[in-house]
């Protein structure tokens, strides 16, 4: 049996929760949890605001433990070796995204790690054997969950839309997501940008990689930043002025969203054409690209900025994050 955490209902305080997980698939790993990231896709899920949660709920994928048992086909891992899970737990490996090594993309019946499937806050979670990512010794086990869904999140648009370190790139959002893009795009090469509201953000966004910060509330500052920017990467998921960070870019340039923003993105047609912009999005990557963002966190000592809960305090670390108090990314420990 499984002892997790679980919400029975729609924004529902979690409670401890037993569940028996069935017979262990062949292309299936188990993993022992010792840490779990909390991500805000926890939150929307907790409180179905996305149309596609079920209860009782175990939320969790940003988990980060040791592998305890492997299914019969599973050859590339091994019992004890320690693995990374975030967003998806599994993939069809034959559809047409797969075969082209973009599991993410997956087109036919993806898994997704907390839709109909219960996640890691819980002391045993289960996924596909691609989907679990060996953890670079040198990486430190506590603060590494984060990386599976934040920072995944932000570094593979860095690779889809080849970013240069030539390019001149801003960051919308000093948080969860773009403390990480920040960290990220310095060690690339790029001259960084950040915009966000928050006055007590500026110097810990200078500290974290910006090479100039731009007060996103200030109009003038931000026509003094029109046409700076070959990329311009929004983690933030709330409405903004689009017109006026289009008119960042230069010509060529894009606007590209991970930020979850519910309303409708208003872009007119002529601010595309006249300098051939673009406007695009991202899920999170593919294992491929999950192993690349690993490697290059462990040359550049990148990590994200966490605070630790236990298990014990989720449902205190959930309001801490809701409440809008973590810096950045805050963690459950488990145990293993």
């Amino acid at each position: 049996m499984i002892q997790a955490y679980a919400a029975m209902e729609a924004g529902g305080q979690l409670k401890p929760f037993e569940y028996d997980p069935g017979p262990l698939k062949s292309d299936e790993v188990e993993i022992a949890v010792e840490y779990c990231g909390i991500c805000h896709s926890d939150l929307s899920m907790l409180h179905n605001e996305w149309g596609n949660a079920k209860y009782p709920l175990v939320p969790g994928h940003e988990a980060v433990g040791k592998i305890v048992a492997t299914g019969d086909a599973v050859a590339r891992l091994k019992p004890g070796d320690r693995v990374g899970l975030g967003w998806f737990a599994a993939s069809c490996l034959h559809c047409r995204s797969c075969l082209e090594g973009d599991h993410n993309l997956c087109t036919d019946n993806p898994a997704q790690t907390i839709v109909g499937r219960h996640g890691a806050f819980a002391n045993r979670v289960r996924c596909q054997e691609l989907w679990a990512v060996p953890v670079p010794d040198t990486l430190d086990a506590a603060k590494v969950g984060p990386l599976f869904c934040g920072g995944l999140t932000v570094f593979n648009p860095i690779l889809q839309f080849d970013v240069k370190p030539t390019h001149s790139v801003g960051v919308i959002g000093v948080g969860g997501l773009g403390h990480l893009a920040l960290q990220f795009l310095k060690a690339w090469g790029c001259h960084v940008t950040a915009f966000s509201s928050s006055g007590s953000k500026f110097e810990e966004a200078r500290k974290l990689g910006a090479h100039s910060v731009v007060n996103s509330t200030d109009s003038r500052a931000l026509k003094r930043a029109a046409g700076t920017l070959d990329f311009l990467l929004v983690t933030a998921n709330v409405p903004l002025d689009w017109n006026a960070y289009l008119a960042c870019l230069k010509p060529r340039g894009r606007m590209h969203f991970v930020g979850a923003v519910l309303e409708p993105i208003p872009v007119p047609a002529f601010a595309l054409i006249g300098s051939q912009k673009s406007v695009s999005g991202s899920p999170l990557g593919s294992p491929r690209t999950a192993v690349r963002m690993l490697e290059f966190c462990a040359l550049h000592n990148i990590a994200p900025v966490t605070e630790t809960f236990p298990i014990e305090q989720v449902n205190e670390a959930l309001a801490h994050l809701e409440a809008g108090k973590g810096r950045h990314r805050v963690v459950l420990e488990v145990g293993g």
